[in-house]
């Protein structure tokens, strides 16, 4: 069974996932000529970011599951994925669709959320292989 930070880390993954689809369609059909081309790009980087760091809250809710004893490093690994992608790419998405451009000051701090996440994740996985996790035995076997 899945620890509950593992579930809520897979399930805001699947719908930050979701959300970075959604805002990729909706700017390749909805956006295309209605906004300038440079807004259009932003609009595409914050979907591309989003859903890179869904697929990284995806990973490490994996991890959580397996790597009980670095659940501390992984929790907050993930909250800056989530936080990174709330101010990065949601403050982008507005900027686009509202013509906010002073909403850009807000960017760099999500950005450096996704950089303190990716350093606590390669931490995690540092200290990982320093301390494996303890054999599973017969996980997964069962018929």
């Amino acid at each position: 069974m899945m620890a509950s930070s593992a579930r809520q880390f897979v399930t805001v993954a699947a719908l930050l996932a979701a959300l970075a689809v959604a805002a990729g369609a909706f700017g390749a059909h909805a956006l295309e000529g209605q906004v300038p081309a440079a807004r259009l790009a932003t609009f595409e980087t914050a979907a591309r970011y989003a859903m890179y760091h869904a697929l990284a809250l995806l990973a490490v809710a994996l991890l959580l599951d397996r790597h009980p004893a670095l659940q501390t490093l992984l929790r907050w690994s993930g909250r800056l994925f989530v936080a990174g992608t709330v101010l990065f790419s949601g403050s982008l998405f507005v900027l686009v669709l509202a013509d906010l451009p002073w909403l850009g000051a807000v960017t760099p701090l999500g950005g450096a959320c996704f950089l303190a996440g990716w350093a606590l994740l390669g931490v995690a996985g540092w200290q990982g292989q320093k301390n494996p996790p303890a054999a599973q035995g017969n996980r997964g076997t069962e018929g």
